[in-house]
C-alpha cells in the first residue's frame, strides 16, 4: 500500500507515491535525486542527513516521507540562489570548514537554523548549535570559524 505525498522541495512542489515506512532521506536521494544529502549513520547519530524541515534544522533519516506531507522541506541544494553560493556554503569553503566534505550539507543545515534564530552566536552557542552533527576529519575549529564568518556576511558586514 503506497501513500501520496505533496511536500515542497527547494521551491518546487513534488508529488510522489511512497511506501509508508520510506525515509525522507531516502525519498529525498533516490526518488527525487538530491544526493547532496547523505546517509551517514541510519541511527540519527552523525547529522549528515540534515535537511530543515518548515524551517527547522531535522535528521531526514528519523522523519518518514509522509510526515513530510505538506511540508517544506530546504536541502543543502537548495541554498544556493541564482547560481551564487549561500553565505554558509561561500564561508565553509573559505574557512576551509571540511575536509572530506562527507559531514558538511548537515553542518550548513543545522548552522542555517541557528543562524535563522541568532546572527550573533557566540563560539559556545555555534558549538551548541552543531550538537548532533559529527564530523571526523576536522576537529570543528574551523567550521565554528566558517559559521562565524557567515553570521558577519548574512548580517551585511564586510570581511
Amino acid at each position: 500500500m503506497t501513500h501520496k505525498i505533496k511536500l515542497t522541495v527547494n521551491g518546487v512542489v513534488r508529488q510522489a507515491e511512497v511506501q509508508p515506512r520510506l525515509l525522507l532521506v531516502h525519498f529525498l536521494r533516490e526518488t527525487l535525486g538530491l544526493t547532496g544529502t547523505n546517509i551517514g549513520c541510519d541511527t540519527s547519530q552523525c547529522g549528515a542527513c540534515t535537511v530543515l524541515l518548515d524551517g527547522k534544522a531535522v535528521k531526514s533519516c528519523t522523519v518518514l516521507a509522509v510526515q513530510a506531507n505538506g511540508s517544506k522541506i530546504t536541502t543543502i541544494e537548495g541554498l544556493a540562489q541564482n547560481g551564487n553560493l549561500h553565505a554558509l556554503q561561500t564561508a565553509f569553503w573559505e574557512k576551509h570548514g571540511l575536509q572530506c566534505g562527507f559531514c558538511t550539507p548537515g553542518m550548513i543545515m543545522c548552522a542555517h537554523d541557528l543562524l535563522q534564530h541568532n546572527l550573533n552566536p557566540t563560539e559556545a552557542e555555534i558549538r551548541h548549535g552543531l550538537e548532533g552533527n559529527l564530523c571526523r576529519c576536522t576537529g570543528y575549529h574551523n567550521i565554528v570559524a566558517a559559521v562565524q564568518q557567515a553570521a558577519v556576511l548574512m548580517r551585511g558586514g564586510a570581511l
